[in-house]
């Protein structure tokens, strides 16, 4: 019986975390700097030579060479970036990047960073985001 109940228990632990998951997945949120007063900035020098952030926004995608949803997530962020005019958009390698990863708090692939015209990061969400969440991202961060 007490065996019955541990499957139960767990069972129900994982649909909870799953069912949580799933609502929490591609959502773009307001960017917290844990511990920080001022906002996070990124530079194009961080992000590699020849490299410009966007005139009006930068979305700026951290992906992994075997993410399956960050070819999704890329082709979404590339039809907003050719929609919306001044906003580009970036495709980072977490891999070559560990050390803005870490900084950034990146903990999955893909992840994507909603940048204003300065490099604050204004936005982020972890997962796939949908086409119209992110346009109306950039709306806040134009």
């Amino acid at each position: 019986m007490t065996g019955l109940l541990v499957c139960v228990a767990v069972l129900a632990l994982a649909s909870a975390f799953g069912l949580i998951r799933s609502r929490r997945d591609g959502r773009l949120r307001a960017a917290v700097a844990r511990g920080r007063d001022e906002a996070v900035r990124v530079s194009a020098a961080e992000l590699g030579e020849g490299v410009t952030l966007g005139e009006r926004a930068t979305l700026l995608q951290f992906s992994t060479a075997f993410c399956q949803p960050c070819r999704a997530t890329r082709r979404v962020l590339s039809e907003v970036a050719e929609l919306v005019e001044g906003v580009a958009h970036l495709e980072i390698d977490a891999e070559q990047h560990l050390d803005l990863v870490r900084r950034l708090e990146i903990l999955r692939t893909p992840t994507v960073l909603v940048l204003d015209t300065a490099g604050r990061v204004v936005k982020r969400a972890s997962g796939q985001p949908r086409k119209a969440d992110v346009i109306a991202a950039l709306g806040q961060a134009i």
